[in-house]
């Protein structure tokens, strides 16, 4: 393995303890938290590595940013909407600008791979720029009538203030996919990230001010969800929440406001992804790892039930634990690993403790284990377990796990694959992999999730499409990305016009 220059940077920041502090942006100000207490952002591929500093903010300074979008609101509403497309691109052409330094600083913060932490930031900046264009042409329609004296049309207003919450994992692909069309529609938003990866959600907040936005249009806020969460979600002006975690979070959030305030919750999963007797078992296993086992399974989409026909299980696998056991675990910044770190301290204690749960209840096949050894004695590496003779019944095949832990089930027929399959309190994502046309065309019926994939991972979605769940994986009420995202930052008004 050969060092990069970004990892030679970790370690030396490592070593001289080098840390910068990092602020809120509040009412086009950049300013500390009211407490002066801070965070540290901490590298999950190194503990010693402290990425930055950033404030431990309160209930006072979460006020203080839904008061800054509330007195921005009227002007923004007024902007054109050419000048806030100005600003959308302007701000992904930063992003693009900088796109080695952000992605070096977004692995470093939450461990995933540097290819695909560039690939996120410049998916980022490719989501800007089409909110940039679909909301210049988001407008309403007009009705015919019989009074030839009268028009009727239907106009879309901004609905507010909104507040955005993200999670970790995806810390500025998600951020970009909510704040957009939220900021094209004319609201004005307060953006608060994840306390374990805000630099990516910081450097998305910088590249609109780069881009010149008025103050108070966007706020960004750092700070636990305990502190902060309820000042930017309770209060009655703010008019939308858009949230994306765990389905506990999000269902609390959802219960706290009032029927006047829009929810969009998108939440768990715990997806499948169904193996015929047909399929190209190669293929099949090729899915498994990208949709199961990239980004350390830590994808809400990522495939954590593999559903396979019994005539082909076990040479299905065959095949997966030799790929599986083939696979590099190691730190993100340096080329040639497959799988990086878990993010978070608490990740690791949670997938730890369902590999043990798992380990009691099915056969563990490969993995499962916490490496140790120089290379990893400071970070959080597990090796990615698979886990046979799993029934429906066992924790591993219900709760949700969010880490590199694949369950396969045995299933005799397609009627027995799709009754598992749907037998979940989730519907985010599901795939099928399969060369026959019958089953291809009953499964994106039968499947009772808001993202049906075949022959696809179960992870990824287009930015021009609809994106959500179904069940207790989401609100199912408005969509995520794509045109579709738009309505949900919108209000209609119906006119009737006269001479």
């Amino acid at each position: 393995m050969t060092e990069t220059a970004t990892s030679l940077g970790r370690a030396y920041a490592a070593r001289t303890g080098s840390i910068e502090d990092f602020r809120n942006y509040i009412d086009g100000q950049w300013s500390a938290g009211e407490t002066g207490e801070t965070i540290d952002n901490i590298s999950p591929a190194d503990t010693r590595d402290i990425v930055g500093r950033f404030p431990a903010s309160s209930a006072k300074d979460a006020d203080a940013a839904v008061r800054a979008a509330a007195a921005a609101f009227a002007s923004w509403k007024k902007t054109s909407v050419s000048a806030r497309a100005k600003i959308l691109n302007a701000a992904a052409d930063y992003l693009d600008a900088n796109v080695d330094r952000f992605a070096a600083e977004l692995t470093r913060e939450m461990g995933k791979a540097l290819n695909l932490s560039k690939d996120e930031i410049l998916r980022s900046a490719q989501t800007l720029r089409f909110y940039a264009v679909e909301g210049q042409s988001f407008t309403g329609e007009t009705f015919p009538n019989d009074d030839p004296d009268m028009i009727v049309y239907s106009q879309r207003e901004p609905l507010g203030v909104v507040s955005v919450i993200t999670p970790w994992n995806f810390p500025v692909s998600i951020p970009a996919r909510k704040i957009a069309p939220a900021l094209i529609a004319g609201n004005t938003v307060v953006f608060k990230p994840s306390s374990d990866a805000p630099m990516s959600g910081y450097r998305l907040t910088e590249a609109f001010v780069a881009a010149g936005i008025p103050k108070g249009v966007l706020n960004f806020i750092t700070g636990g969800a305990a502190d902060v969460g309820p000042a930017i979600t309770v209060p009655s002006v703010v008019r939308a929440i858009s949230f994306t975690g765990s389905t506990t979070a999000g269902e609390q959030i959802h219960r706290s406001v009032g029927f006047t305030t829009r929810t969009q919750m998108e939440l768990g999963g715990k997806n499948p992804l169904i193996v015929m007797e047909d399929a190209d078992l190669d293929k099949a296993v090729d899915l498994t790892i990208k949709g199961g086992l990239s980004l350390s399974g830590q994808a809400c989409t990522g495939t954590s039930r593999v559903l396979v026909m019994k005539q082909v299980k076990a040479a299905f696998t065959e095949k997966l634990v030799a790929r599986v056991k083939a696979l590099k675990v190691g730190d993100g910044m340096v080329a040639g690993y497959d799988i990086g770190p878990l993010a978070t301290a608490r990740q690791l204690d949670t997938v730890l403790r369902y590999i043990a749960i798992g380990k009691s209840e099915a056969t563990l096949l490969c993995g499962g284990e916490r490496l140790s050894g120089p290379a990893y004695d400071h970070g959080y590496y597990v090796s990615p377990a698979i886990f046979t003779d799993v029934t429906q019944d066992m924790r591993i095949a219900r709760e949700e796990i969010f880490g590199p832990v694949i369950a396969l089930i045995e299933v005799t027929s397609y009627a027995d694959a799709i009754a598992k399959a749907n037998d979940t309190e989730y519907g985010l994502s599901s795939a099928i992999a399969t060369r026959n046309p019958r089953y291809i065309h009953d499964f994106a019926s039968d499947i009772e999730s808001g993202t049906v994939k075949i022959n696809r991972t179960t992870t990824g979605n287009l930015i021009n499409a609809p994106f959500g769940g179904l069940k207790r994986s989401s609100t199912s009420t408005f969509r995520e990305s794509g045109r579709a995202a738009l309505e949900f930052y919108t209000q209609i008004k119906t006119v009737y016009r006269g001479c």
